[in-house]
């Protein structure tokens, strides 16, 4: 009967991560996988998620389907979030928000939403992106080509080249751009850039679909929303997917939203109608516990201050390995620029390195890279931060 289906070659990333569970040295180093570890090396159960918990699971009564959008409380704690509650667009009922099966459920629910109703048009996505990004739009029937974004040579953007690649663009093509803490490579547009950019999507009727899997571990809370309120305060109609996986450490409650900028609230309903239908066609409603997590957590008085200081501990520690790892390979090979590693942000680097060099990493010292150069740099620690820099260094030389 299934003779005919070929092998599944794997997902590159969470394939490398299965290696590295198999692989028998105690001082090996998992620097692949996108998921933010402490000090000691462990996923956190953050106080204030924890607090939150004890608080649902105290108030738990029956549990029914939910709607198929969602709850409501969390589509409206998500919102604010990212837009502000005072903003315009909030105010006027322009914003369809949808809990989703974590920001992944959100881009595919948008692909198969994009796939029906612009048919004909393609999705632009950077050179390079997160891998899973093509595989989910190309799964929704969409055409997916790429726009220049990182440069090797600097490791910064190639901001000029990715303008003049919009400007000749397709009229109502889908643009992907990373709201924050670009993976894989942490290069972000500057606030001037996305301002730059935004009379470019206006003008070829572009359609942005933002990608905001970071918040917080940017600049902050607040700040690493820039991009998502100014397309919105200018106009312009959009897609938002976001993720709670790693702002509140909830990777398996799969915690997601989507939201859609409309022009008025009239589309809006409309779009929220046939959202509804699509996630009907693919898994009716979403699940209930993590998402009343996260709206406990963003809308108490108590628990939200606990939350956003727990964040900005996850930020610094990250950008502390950042300057560890920085200071060690520059004192390991003093002729070598290794300044980007402080100027990407989030969780996220691109070392440069090439994929022998990521091989040699693995199979000489037990560090493991995804091929590309990326690493997570949330997989550093202060008791293997020098270990993997001096790994890198030898690879290097």
């Amino acid at each position: 009967m299934f003779q005919h289906v070929e092998a599944y070659p794997g997902d590159p990333i969470l394939s490398l991560n299965e290696a590295f569970g198999k692989d028998p040295r105690p001082n090996k180093i998992n620097l692949s996988i996108g998921i933010y570890f402490d000090d000691a090396g462990k996923i956190p159960m953050l106080p204030s998620v924890r607090a939150a918990e004890l608080k649902v699971v105290a108030e738990a009564g029956a549990r029914p389907y939910l709607p198929m959008e969602g709850a409501a409380n969390f589509r409206t704690a998500v919102q604010h979030l990212l837009f502000g509650a005072d903003h315009v667009a909030v105010k006027k009922g322009r914003i369809v928000t949808l809990q989703m099966v974590g920001s992944s459920g959100g881009l595919k629910i948008g692909g198969d939403f994009i796939k029906r109703y612009f048919p004909t048009s393609s999705m632009l996505v950077s050179d390079p992106t997160w891998d899973n990004h093509r595989a989910v739009f190309e799964g929704s029937g969409i055409t997916v080509k790429t726009y220049p974004y990182y440069d090797a040579a600097t490791g910064g953007l190639r901001f000029d080249a990715m303008l003049d690649a919009l400007k000749a663009a397709d009229k109502k093509s889908i643009v992907l751009l990373h709201a924050c803490c670009h993976n894989p490579t942490g290069v972000d547009l500057t606030q001037a850039q996305w301002q730059a950019l935004v009379p470019v999507l206006k003008e070829r009727e572009l359609i942005p679909f933002l990608d905001l899997a970071y918040q917080g571990y940017g600049d902050g809370i607040e700040q690493d929303a820039y991009a998502v309120r100014l397309l919105a305060t200018e106009g312009l109609s959009f897609f938002v997917a976001n993720s709670f996986s790693k702002s509140m450490s909830l990777y398996g409650e799969r915690c997601g939203a989507l939201s859609v900028v409309c022009p008025d609230a009239a589309q809006a309903v409309n779009v929220l109608g046939q959202m509804k239908a699509t996630i009907r066609r693919n898994y009716s409603n979403p699940p209930m516990h993590g998402g009343q997590l996260v709206a406990r957590v963003l809308s108490d008085p108590e628990l939200r201050p606990m939350w956003e200081a727990e964040v900005v501990a996850m930020r610094d520690r990250i950008q502390s390995m950042r300057r560890q790892l920085h200071d060690v390979l520059s004192a390991k090979l003093p002729g070598r620029d290794f300044s980007y590693f402080l100027t990407q942000r989030g969780m996220f680097s691109y070392t440069g390195l090439s994929p022998e060099q990521c091989d040699r990493l693995k199979e000489e010292f037990g560090v493991y890279l995804v091929r590309s150069g990326r690493m997570c740099v949330a997989g550093l620690n202060s008791g293997n931060v020098e270990a993997t820099a001096n790994a890198m260094a030898a690879v290097l030389a």
